[in-house]
């Protein structure tokens, strides 16, 4: 199959940050996705329904005209009221992040200890707003590549039992046991993929040297786990869909004594996961993950729209501009087979 055409994808978790870096981020995501749900870790992060409005604005003062509809989160920390969940709710927020305190970027106002925000689950699974989690502990003597299996046993299944009509999405899985535990889980749970997760393993962060520009955090984990994460996407298991975690950070920022976690996919996103698909002769699966699933399980309408995806060569930038700084796209100077363009 050398082109198809496929419903209009949305992205499921994408970064945007703030202020002169929208003037990149937010074209790039327009240009192929109808819809993306906006991560709220800014700095200050994203707390209330006041700051999402104010931000979903900044966001769209940028789409220059494209259909684009950002759906906004609020960031949980210790001290979120419950009751602003519910000004959130009637204020259009689709669900709130969960962020354990020093997991990533921006998550020094994330959860101390699950238990705090039972209320606020509570409100949550009553109100119907979505549980977006990054699922790794913090405790250092955790391993970092286990990091993912022990937030799995430790926190998020006593979740699953205690909240079991909350609907969950565990984000960025990147380990065959993260893809087990979600395919055997209630219909409650579903989780995102990245291109970069099914693209890369962790030799890749190392190969001829430190690889900056793909650290990422979670961290790539073994062969085995991006092979397990390539035969769930392309099974057609329909809580298994797209999100980026696209994360653009300047050159300078990636590339420092102690750099910055994230890859940024949003300018070739759909290209790289055509090309992933096709690898595996599953291209007929790609409209399910990217364009169907997660409008599924979100309960919101398939999208309108249309994407034509063809074989041809695709030449990634080697670099893009982030406000006043040069940005690495992933695979940066690289060909791809595919391109992706909006009908």
């Amino acid at each position: 199959m050398n082109s198809l055409i496929i419903t209009q994808p949305d992205d499921w978790h994408l970064h945007l940050r703030d202020g002169a870096a929208l003037r990149t981020t937010v074209p790039h995501s327009a240009a192929h996705f109808a819809r993306a749900v906006i991560m709220p870790n800014l700095n200050p992060p994203v707390t209330t329904l006041e700051s999402a409005l104010n931000y979903k604005k900044a966001i769209l003062a940028e789409s220059h005209g494209l259909a684009f509809k950002p759906l906004m989160t609020l960031y949980l920390t210790d001290h979120t009221d419950p009751s602003e969940l519910k000004k959130a709710h009637d204020g259009g927020i689709i669900g709130c992040k969960l962020y354990p305190q020093g997991a990533t970027t921006h998550s020094d106002a994330g959860i101390t200890q699950i238990e705090t925000l039972y209320p606020v689950l509570s409100m949550m699974e009553e109100l119907g707003l979505l549980l977006l989690i990054h699922g790794e502990v913090v405790d250092p003597e955790v391993d970092i590549f286990d990091r993912e299996k022990q937030f799995i046993d430790s926190v998020l299944a006593p979740l699953l039992q205690h909240f079991p009509k909350l609907k969950i999405v565990l984000e960025h899985i990147t380990t065959a046991y993260a893809a087990h535990f979600v395919k055997e889980a209630s219909p409650y749970l579903a989780a995102t993929v990245t291109a970069h997760h099914l693209w890369l393993n962790r030799n890749a962060l190392l190969s001829g040297g430190i690889r900056p520009h793909h650290y990422c955090l979670p961290i790539l984990k073994r062969e085995t786990d991006r092979i397990a994460l390539l035969e769930v996407v392309t099974s057609g298991h329909p809580r298994f869909f797209l999100g980026t975690d696209s994360a653009p950070h300047a050159k300078h920022a990636k590339e420092s004594h102690c750099g910055c976690a994230g890859i940024y996919t949003s300018f070739h996103a759909m290209a790289l996961y055509a090309q992933i698909f096709d690898s595996m002769h599953a291209l007929d699966k790609l409209e399910g993950f990217a364009s169907l699933f997660g409008p599924q399980f979100y309960g919101l309408p398939i999208n309108k729209g249309q994407l034509r995806l063809e074989k041809k060569p695709n030449l990634i930038p080697e670099k893009l501009t982030l406000g006043p700084d040069p940005l690495i796209p992933f695979l940066a100077g690289e060909q791809l087979k595919w391109t992706a363009t909006l009908l």
